[in-house]
């Protein structure tokens, strides 16, 4: 029978005799130990609420909850710091002189549970400050350039830990007999081009001319600009998104729009798009805003949202290049010289 290698002893290779990535090995293992947990809690989520087990009445906020209970308790003797999650309002601290700081989306996707989806655990270890005594923005306001390590767990038909510590994005795959990561997918790599994008069309009357005229193309298929036909593919857990897109390439558009509070973008900077862009880049793909470069992003607050769009790289070219032409209009721009599919 043939030997595949255990998480562990992947990151062990890794360490080489450094403390921080000795760090950084330690937290992810402390990682994997709570998401075996989650996956548990989001299976017996639905017999536990039909039980009345579940006395806050949300299932989903309870799930959020609980799955953060569960990341506090692994991280009890872990090398971090202070901890930002999506389920905090503030930062917490944990150890002081930890070398590490980590953010975190306890349970990105958790509306999806109870339609037996997908659901996910996504996450982005920094450095931490060397001065401190409270939880501060020195520790966790980082642009994303400077992660040490981000990965996601997804739980779907098997349970997944994908995982860049810099060298290479690679796919571990939970074996439920012993409940131990085995390294399944070495090196992913995304083809640069694609004929299939990610994207809630229901929104579009709500999108700038940029993303429009992006989407206009793809859906004239063959007889448009692209000379292609495009497939479409939505499943509101972004990392059930990403993990198609490592799979089988892709593109996936969450772009700011004309919804209130929706210029800015909806996803979370620091534990949902830095983690996602990193693991992206390493496996040869890209990640925008439609503008910036998402790990060039230095964050302002610990909850901030930005515009996401990732995966094929020449599509990312592209859509920069959409967004460059400054006087893009409905009618489409003089560069393009067509008139759109969406028009209001």
């Amino acid at each position: 029978m043939k030997q595949i290698q255990t998480l562990e002893t992947y990151l062990q290779q890794q360490i080489a005799d450094d403390d921080i990535r000795s760090a950084v090995a330690t937290t992810i293992l402390r990682i994997a130990v709570a998401t075996v947990k989650i996956k548990k809690l989001v299976a017996r989520s639905q017999l536990d609420a039909a039980r009345g087990d579940n006395t806050h009445g949300d299932v989903q906020e309870e799930l959020g909850r609980i799955a953060n209970e569960r990341i506090v308790e692994a991280l009890r003797n872990a090398p971090v710091a202070t901890l930002v999650s999506e389920e905090l309002a503030q930062p917490m601290l944990l150890h002081e002189a930890a070398p590490l700081s980590l953010a975190i989306d306890p349970l990105d996707g958790s509306s999806n549970v109870r339609i037996n989806s997908t659901a996910g655990t996504i996450f982005s270890i920094f450095p931490a400050s060397r001065a401190r005594h409270t939880p501060g923005d020195d520790d966790v306001l980082q642009a994303g350039d400077n992660q040490l390590a981000a990965g996601y767990c997804i739980y779907g038909p098997q349970t997944s830990l994908v995982l860049t510590v810099g060298a290479g994005t690679h796919i571990f795959t939970l074996d439920p007999d012993d409940d131990e990561f085995y390294l399944t997918t070495a090196s992913v790599r995304i083809a640069e081009t694609t004929r299939e994008f990610a994207i809630n069309v229901a929104n579009f009357r709500h999108w700038d001319q940029h993303i429009r005229a992006y989407i206009d193309d793809c859906l004239d298929g063959e007889d448009g600009l692209r000379k292609s036909n495009y497939d479409m593919r939505w499943v509101a857990s972004l990392v059930a998104e990403c993990h198609r897109i490592l799979s089988r390439g892709g593109i996936y558009l969450y772009p700011g729009d004309a919804r209130k509070g929706g210029a800015q973008g909806r996803l979370r900077l620091l534990y949902q798009c830095n983690p996602v862009a990193f693991l992206i880049e390493q496996a040869g793909g890209g990640a925008t805003t439609g503008q910036q470069r998402i790990m060039g992003l230095k964050p302002t607050k610990i909850h901030q949202r930005v515009p996401m769009i990732f995966g094929a790289s020449r599509e990312i070219r592209r859509i920069e290049r959409y967004y460059a032409e400054r006087g893009m209009t409905a009618e489409r721009s003089p560069l393009f010289n067509k008139r759109g599919l969406f028009r209001v």
